[in-house]
Formats: C-alpha cells, structure tokens, sequence
C-alpha cells in the first residue's frame, strides 16, 4: 500500500484557480435611432439641350477680297463659311503635304492669299484675314 499512497500523492488533484470576479454586466447602450432613408428627390425633367449659339463676330458676313473669291466665291461670307470653303479646295486639289498633314502647299491661287509656297494650317487663319474686309 505504501505505493499506493505514493502514487496518490503524486496524483493530487491540481489546485483549481479561483474563479475570476465576474465583471458587471456592461450597461446596455440605448439602440440608436435609425436614420430614415434618404429620400429620392423627384426625377427632373431633363432640359432641352439649348443650341449653342456662335458669336457674333464670327457670324459677321465679311467681303473677301479678289484673290481669295477666286477660292471660295465673292459673295460675302462669315469667317467660319470662308474657313470651310478653304479647306474643301485644299482636299479638292489635295493641297496637304502627304507626311506632314498640317502643311498646305499652295497652289497658285492659294499662293496669292498666302503669300508663300507653304503655310501650317494653324496661321492659315490669320494669313487669310487680311483678305476679309
């Protein structure tokens, strides 16, 4: 039996820890309100789209001279009209250089408004306003 005790001590059941103290339940925080949903605001209409209207000093009807009516007519037109008139004689003769597309070889009645062999598209503008009164 001797062993026996021997075994038994050795087995004593382990010392339990002491239960930890129970925290206070937490207070119960008030359920916060829900926000009502945002209401949708009503659909709108869609406006018409307002058509743009171009300014005045573009739309001046203005006389070209003898050698641009050569190119888009002798009537007077707006800026924007001689513009367009220009560029289609441009690919009429196809008058665009064929690497760079920006330059305008021109032609001998383009050359008379232009005043050289070749102009860039972006000072065609202001070379073919001296000939608009």
């Amino acid at each position: 039996m001797a062993t026996a005790k021997k075994a038994a001590a050795k087995k004593a059941p382990a010392k339990k820890a002491a239960p930890a103290k129970k925290a206070a339940p937490a207070k119960k925080a008030a359920p916060a309100k829900k926000a009502a949903p945002a209401k949708k605001a009503p659909a709108k209409k869609a406006a018409p789209a307002k058509k743009r209207t171009p300014n005045a000093a573009f739309m001046k009807a203005l006389t070209p001279s003898a050698a641009l009516a050569a190119i888009v007519g002798d009537k007077p037109l707006p800026r924007t009209d001689v513009t367009k008139k220009i560029w289609e004689y441009i690919k009429k003769h196809k008058l665009q250089d064929a690497v760079q597309k920006r330059v305008i070889v021109a032609d001998a009645k383009l050359k008379e408004v232009f005043g050289k062999a070749k102009a860039d598209m972006f000072e065609m503008t202001k070379l073919v306003n001296s000939h608009l009164k």
